[in-house]
């Protein structure tokens, strides 16, 4: 009879990152990536430092996007955003949500123009669903935080 050995859990199968080598990957992650909670931080204050630029095309576009938000589809970025934005403005870029990766591609595009440029994670899904404004032709509206994305008491995780 064969033994089959234990095997380990997912989540210590995988040796724990030494800080030495943690460090410098979570700093570049944060050089990279923001979210919706920070941005929506940074509009508020009137001078977020930014552009915020919504990637999605013009149906999704008109479904509802972040009030202040350019509108710029990821195709028309090369062509498009220097009448548009600054040459080395920073830029914050989003598409739908985590299952897309929109966003990505869009900042990668800004970044090819020589932009500083950050994600937005979550994407316009997490910021809606953390009941942040959304903008359509109706005008601007907030909806019910989902308690699953953000606490229903303030507008941030306080993370």
């Amino acid at each position: 009879m064969t033994t089959v050995p234990a095997v380990p859990a997912a989540a210590i199968a995988w040796p724990a990152t030494p800080a030495s080598a943690a460090v410098p990957y979570f700093r570049a992650k944060l050089d990279f990536e923001t979210d919706a909670s920070d941005v929506a931080a940074a509009l508020r204050s009137g001078t977020p430092g930014f552009v915020l630029v919504d990637s999605r095309g013009v149906a999704a576009w008109a479904q509802g996007h972040i009030p202040g938000a350019v509108h710029l589809p990821t195709a028309e970025i090369a062509s498009r955003a220097a009448d548009l934005i600054p040459a080395g403005t920073p830029v914050v870029t989003y598409c739908w949500g985590p299952g897309c990766n929109g966003g990505t591609r869009a900042a990668l595009a800004f970044a090819l123009l020589g932009h500083p440029v950050k994600e937005m994670i979550g994407g316009f899904e997490y910021w809606a669903r953390e009941g942040m404004p959304v903008e359509t032709a109706s005008g601007i509206a907030a909806g019910a935080v989902d308690p699953l994305t953000a606490p229903r008491s303030t507008v941030t995780c306080d993370c």
